[in-house]
């Protein structure tokens, strides 16, 4: 059960803005091991400015944030690095490099975060090919590849150095309904299967009900409610309940009128 797991990562009390815009405040957000953990908001809301926060790209003003017990907003710069190696990031556009073919995007991380061999780097990009389904296109170029094969090389190159937790930005954005619900199952598989935790942002609400194990609201810069799928389909939380009233009828949230229940 979710609840007898290790708890992998910890927000506390975490404050950021952008010059004189709020984004967080006061934000807690905890990630168990093994865990999906869906985050919803509004547009604008900040939840890719969470995911960069996670991964030290962007300091925190105030708070913690914890992950396998080490506050990363206190790690030099090789620490950092080495907490890196840990977290893969699968990008909303996917960010493979154009003038490298795919077994050289993959092979990226490896090349620069680890002492692999040549032959031992082209072993594990096979094998991550073989997960995402696409073993027979490594010399191909981005430029060459349909949207959903694009995410799933990102997935495949976010899984090279076997990370402990995965992040992922709007995984399902921009594609068909067959190669959506194929990332959610391989969002699934790497959970059931690879033993992975995921924090993934989404405005796909089918998706994120498939895919998760729990799921927060992120709302003028704080968690307004975290809870499991079923307590989140019967909340009480007038936002909660407007924002995915809005998905339902009009496959957009507005901004809703209400934060608090």
């Amino acid at each position: 059960m979710i609840t007898q797991q290790e708890t992998l990562l910890e927000m506390h009390n975490v404050k950021f803005r952008y010059a004189d815009h709020v984004v967080m405040n006061g934000l807690n957000l905890s990630l168990k091991s093994q865990e999906t953990l869906v985050v919803m908001g509004p547009s604008g809301g900040g939840k890719s400015t969470l995911l960069r926060l996670l991964l030290g790209i962007l300091k925190v003003d105030h708070g913690s944030i914890r992950f396998k017990g080490k506050d990363i907003t206190k790690l030099n710069r090789h620490e950092l690095n080495e907490m890196r190696s840990s977290i893969g990031m699968v990008y909303q556009y996917s960010a493979l490099m154009s003038s490298m073919n795919v077994h050289d995007n993959i092979a990226l991380p490896l090349r620069e975060l680890s002492k692999k061999t040549a032959k031992e780097i082209d072993k594990i990009v096979d094998a991550k090919l073989e997960l995402v389904g696409l073993k027979d296109i490594k010399e191909q170029l981005p430029s060459e590849l349909s949207g959903g094969m694009k995410k799933r090389v990102g997935l495949a190159r976010a899984m090279a150095l076997e990370p402990t937790l995965i992040l992922f930005d709007e995984p399902s954005s921009g594609l068909d309904p067959i190669n959506s619900v194929l990332i959610d199952d391989l969002i699934v598989a790497l959970r059931e299967e690879h033993k992975v935790a995921s924090i993934v942002v989404t405005h796909t609400m089918p998706s994120a009900f498939r895919i998760a194990t729990s799921m927060a609201m992120l709302h003028d810069g704080k968690i307004v409610e975290e809870g499991s799928p079923a307590d989140f389909r019967q909340s009480k939380n007038r936002f909660v309940h407007e924002f995915l009233s809005a998905y339902l009828t009009h496959g957009h949230a507005k901004e809703p009128k209400h934060a608090n229940s």
